[in-house]
């Protein structure tokens, strides 16, 4: 939604998408999907990625050394601005603007303190689709990964869960909507529960035969 907002009411010049990737898993931090699937929604997307590769339970002060050698090279290509989808978690934002000012960037910030319910319902209303891979399961039951990011899903959250997972109740995987080429084809593959609390569900590519 941040993708979209800036291409539909900012006047900015998208140079990449930039993304961090844990090593030996190959998989995106966090969310726990497949490199080849970020590929392959950049490509849909139009735009360069930029992966940043940090190791398995990486500390802040790898992650964040890395990604500022990574913004420093951006810079030096006159690149001023990092575009984030952070909606209300103040200390957040302040962590990144913080960050970003040491190194003389900005932040941008296109779908901060927009109501979340709201924002959930614009996101589906659109077009766009989502599945549902990753869940914290100190606030989640495990039923909730591998689902579509729909109106019955939003319907069945827990009313102390934010629409958004904007606190990191959960994660999802974008693969299609208004700003994709074409839609990223996946199947649903193992579920699997990490570190005794995080329940993820594995999206395995399809691959495309060649016409």
């Amino acid at each position: 939604m941040a993708l979209y907002e800036l291409q539909r009411t900012y006047n900015y010049e998208i140079s990449a998408l930039l993304t961090t990737v844990t090593e030996g898993y190959d998989r995106i931090s966090m969310h726990g999907v497949r490199r080849i699937l970020l590929e392959q929604q950049a490509k849909s997307l139009g735009f360069p990625l930029e992966k940043v590769y940090i190791t398995k339970n990486a500390s802040n002060d790898e992650y964040e050394t890395k990604l500022r050698g990574k913004l420093i090279d951006y810079k030096s290509q006159g690149i001023l601005s990092v575009v984030f989808g952070d909606i209300f978690l103040e200390d957040l934002r302040k962590y990144r603007e913080d960050n970003l000012s040491k190194i003389g960037m900005k932040g941008i910030f296109p779908i901060w303190k927009r109501d979340t319910t709201e924002l959930a319902h614009i996101f589906i209303d659109l077009g766009f689709k989502a599945v549902i891979t990753c869940v914290d399961s100190n606030v989640l039951d495990k039923r909730f990964v591998g689902r579509i990011y729909d109106k019955q899903f939003l319907r069945e959250l827990p009313s102390n869960i934010d629409p958004c997972g904007e606190n990191g109740e959960f994660h999802s995987f974008v693969y299609d909507g208004l700003i994709f080429r074409e839609r990223i084809a996946f199947t649903i593959g193992d579920i699997v529960l990490r570190d005794n609390r995080f329940y993820f569900c594995d999206l395995i590519p399809v691959r495309k035969e060649n016409k």
